[in-house]
């Protein structure tokens, strides 16, 4: 079995599992993978990530031209701008997540961080969050500030829209996105209540440790 067809497999089967877990509605969210010759696999526009099939996926070159599939989703843009600033990531998650999704609604006082480090998972798997301003669906000047935010940041959260989470593969994205949502609903769970989240040195011992 081919990279190709192997990722393809991969995506149906995370796009179900995903889906079941109602981490994704209707057409909402789009994932991709990224080839080893430069060329992109993402989920179809205005398909069900529960509903894929392997082989209408759309195969986007580096620049976004379409070489085989369905239209790509109209969101694929900001893919290709992750893929740009990370030379190691191999997949992209984004989601319209409830509880994620609810953290975007907020008004925060500090955009740099946005979830306090709750768990050492979070630390480990999503890193710091950043929130960048909002953008209408489809708009292609969200693409520079992903650009912007991917240079230093695995992970990130669109204002009213939801979070882009990248991995070195599309299990670890998945892995990471799942914990992010798990994070956000301890976020909500905790509400006005006095929090311990972990110190910087607990912080900083995680990312030396686990180099995340």
């Amino acid at each position: 079995m081919t990279e190709e067809t192997t990722l393809r497999n991969d995506l149906v089967r995370y796009g179900r599992l995903l889906y079941d877990r109602r981490l994704a509605h209707g057409s909402a969210g789009n994932l991709s993978v990224r080839l080893s010759d430069g060329a992109i696999l993402v989920t179809p526009t205005n398909s069900s990530l529960g509903f894929l099939e392997a082989t209408r996926i759309s195969k986007v070159s580096p620049t976004g031209e379409l070489l085989s599939g369905d239209p790509p989703s109209k969101e694929a843009f900001f893919h290709l701008a992750v893929y740009e600033e990370r030379p190691q990531a191999r997949a992209v998650v984004h989601l319209h997540s409830t509880y994620s999704v609810a953290v975007s609604c907020l008004c925060h006082e500090q955009t740099d961080d946005i979830l306090p480090p709750l768990t050492a998972y979070h630390v480990m798997r999503v890193g710091k969050l950043p929130l960048l301003k909002y953008f209408r669906p489809g708009d292609r000047a969200l693409a520079e500030a992903v650009r912007g935010a991917a240079r230093d940041h695995r992970s990130m959260m669109l204002a009213n829209h939801g979070p882009i989470v990248s991995g070195r593969t599309l299990d670890e994205a998945v892995n990471a996105y799942e914990e992010l949502e798990e994070t956000a609903k301890l976020f909500f769970i905790l509400g006005d209540r006095k929090i311990a989240p972990l110190g910087l040195d607990a912080v900083a011992e995680i990312n030396d440790v686990f180099g995340s």
